[in-house]
């Protein structure tokens, strides 16, 4: 007995993932949740062509929850916004600013508050390298990891005292 081939189009025939493309694939981390399910991000001449589970997390094996199979949808998004939206004090409009003007303005106001609001003792003289005037609030995508290095540099290195990591804000 002869079994013929299955009936197929030249277009099912020509079909290939679109990841087939890809110049490097990157690890990483589901931005969602506390889980930590990992990705894989394909990515072609350095930009994300797909991103889907990482088969080899032993977290997630390959899966994703609808969410994060949308990462995708949410990273090439055209109506996503790329760039720093400031209003100024007193002000009735939104400007757009570059990401740079934002980081230099933010490290200048951290340093500023850190300066006017540091306490290296308490009146009694006991030592205790502080300010109460800035505090931190992290995410779930963070791992153990960074965690660490925002307490060691927050708390350590700034003195301050209100570091908190929520897994769902």
């Amino acid at each position: 007995m002869v079994v013929s081939p299955q009936p197929a189009s030249r277009e099912s025939i020509d079909k290939a993932p679109r990841t087939r493309d890809a110049d490097r694939v990157v690890t990483s981390v589901c931005p969602y949740c506390a889980v930590g399910c990992s990705q894989l991000i394909y990515v072609k001449d350095e930009r994300i062509i797909d991103i889907e589970g990482n088969p080899e997390s032993p977290i997630n094996e390959g899966t994703l929850c609808p969410k994060g199979a949308s990462t995708y949808q949410y990273v090439v998004n055209p109506n996503r916004v790329e760039h720093v939206r400031y209003r100024a004090p007193y002000s009735d409009h939104w400007e757009n600013r570059p990401l740079d003007w934002a980081m230099d303005r933010i490290a200048e106001r951290i340093k500023q508050t850190r300066d006017e609001s540091f306490v290296e003792r308490t009146p009694d003289g006991k030592l205790v390298n502080q300010t109460t005037a800035i505090a931190t609030l992290g995410g779930a995508t963070m791992d153990n990891e960074e965690n660490y290095l925002i307490k060691k540099f927050f708390g350590g290195g700034l003195g301050v005292v209100s570091i908190e990591n929520q897994a769902r804000i």
